[in-house]
């Protein structure tokens, strides 16, 4: 086996590869850390060029969109959250596989959730509707972008939430519905 079968087998997510715990590794768990600066983020007190600072080494972006490697999830569609009748400047990305995991099951769509290994193409930012309001400081890794996402592979292999925390995760965002909050764009 080559190091670009390894390379494949990791995008892809084999299940066979992967342990329970990659399946679903809970909150708040950076699941591929940047290689070169070990997940800090920086080395030698300057911002990491290959994770542009975010200690990330593996971003995903979670649908119902069913996507190749080389396609490109752009800003510019229907928001999954908030009001529906506007599109969202924005295109949002993490580096958790269980915010992904959120995505991938929230979304709108028809379909199974899929969960895509991506990288940006252009400047991120720190997802303000997540760590402005809940978490400060991003512990849930999460990011935007005006800039699209590129696929390069499918996560495959990982396991949902129960059918417990989706009815309370629908709840919750049906309250914030009802409540009028809108998404900050």
């Amino acid at each position: 086996m080559t190091a670009a079968d390894d390379q494949d087998r990791a995008v892809r997510g084999d299940a066979a590869q992967e342990s329970a715990a990659s399946a679903h590794p809970g909150p708040l768990v950076v699941t591929d850390p940047c290689p070169v600066c070990g997940g800090q983020g920086a080395s030698d007190e300057q911002t990491c060029p290959a994770c542009r600072g975010t200690g990330v080494g593996r971003f995903y972006h979670g649908t119902k969109a069913e996507l190749r490697p080389g396609d490109l999830i752009a800003p510019g569609h229907a928001p999954n959250f908030g009001r529906l009748d506007r599109s969202t400047p924005w295109v949002y990305l993490t580096g958790t596989l269980d915010a992904a995991i959120w995505g991938a099951e929230l979304s709108f769509g028809e379909g199974p959730g899929r969960i895509y290994v991506v990288e940006p193409t252009g400047p991120i930012v720190d997802d303000p509707n997540l760590t402005d309001q809940k978490f400060p400081g991003n512990p849930t890794r999460s990011y935007r972008s005006r800039e699209p996402l590129r696929v390069v592979g499918e996560h495959t292999g990982w396991s949902g939430h129960t059918a417990e925390e989706l009815k309370a995760m629908n709840e919750g965002l049906e309250r914030a519905r009802a409540q009028g909050i809108e998404p900050i764009d």
